[in-house]
């Protein structure tokens, strides 16, 4: 006869709903990925089954209190349910966390009184959610982003443009098109596991004497708060570019 069968079932439950929420949000969020699934939807299993992962928590505590009282029939499940839990709760705290280290913007640009434009790219019509007005966007962008400015190298447009190719393609970004002649570049970048697709414009322009400014701007195509990613990336390559 089993001994203690609510301890037990109290602590299967627990290891078991842990269980299934992780991989929920891993099969999510990697169909997600492969486009089998839309981006926003399997970053919302990831967000319901952290915030899931929150409820379980609790129950393995319970279980674990049960198994304490009762002589640990089944305290490893329990542990190992609660670790879990807890584990997956904490990614949710973490992404929180960071969002609110940046501004609650999706689109960066090194210049805001010239913004650079897309031809071969379309920006979202929605590019505005979350802020409803450009004036508001500014407005966040010079908060979180003052600091963020072009560069100017001892280089031709026509070849940073090319340099800029060549920068893309090593990241793995999609060409959308490559202007030498025009000083321009756009391609979609990629972020995070899901894949989330940027689209970002880099502009040459002639500032006299031999060399080029440089102005970049990335968007997300989804999403409110990209977590500072697009600012990280136009901080990055252009670091890369006048590296070279």
């Amino acid at each position: 006869m089993t001994t203690h069968p609510w301890t037990r079932r109290m602590s299967g439950l627990a290891f078991w709903l842990a269980v299934a929420a992780i991989a929920v949000a891993l099969i999510g969020t990697t169909l997600a990925r492969y486009d089998v699934v839309d981006k926003l939807t399997g970053f919302m299993s990831f967000i319901y089954m952290s915030m899931a992962c929150g409820g379980v928590a609790v129950i393995a505590l319970i279980a674990l209190v049960m198994n304490w009282r009762t002589g640990w029939p089944a305290g490893r499940k329990a542990l190992f349910g609660l670790i879990l839990a807890v584990a997956g709760f904490s990614a949710l705290i973490i992404l929180r966390s960071t969002a609110a280290n940046y501004p609650f913007i999706h689109d960066v640009t090194t210049d805001l009184d010239d913004l650079p434009t897309y031809t071969s790219l379309t920006i979202p019509d929605d590019n505005l959610r979350g802020v409803d007005t450009a004036e508001k966007w500014m407005a966040e962008h010079r908060k979180g982003y003052g600091d963020l400015t072009g560069i100017t190298l001892d280089m031709s447009p026509a070849e940073v443009i090319a340099k800029a190719e060549e920068l893309a393609k090593a990241r793995g970004w999609t060409i959308a098109a490559a202007k030498p002649e025009e000083g321009r570049l756009e391609a979609v970048a990629y972020a995070s596991w899901l894949r989330f697709e940027d689209i970002v414009v880099v502009r040459a322009t002639d500032a006299g004497n031999g060399k080029t400014r440089v102005d970049m701007r990335s968007i997300s195509r989804v999403g409110q708060s990209d977590l500072g990613e697009n600012a990280k990336r136009i901080r990055e390559f252009l670091g890369a570019l006048q590296a070279s």
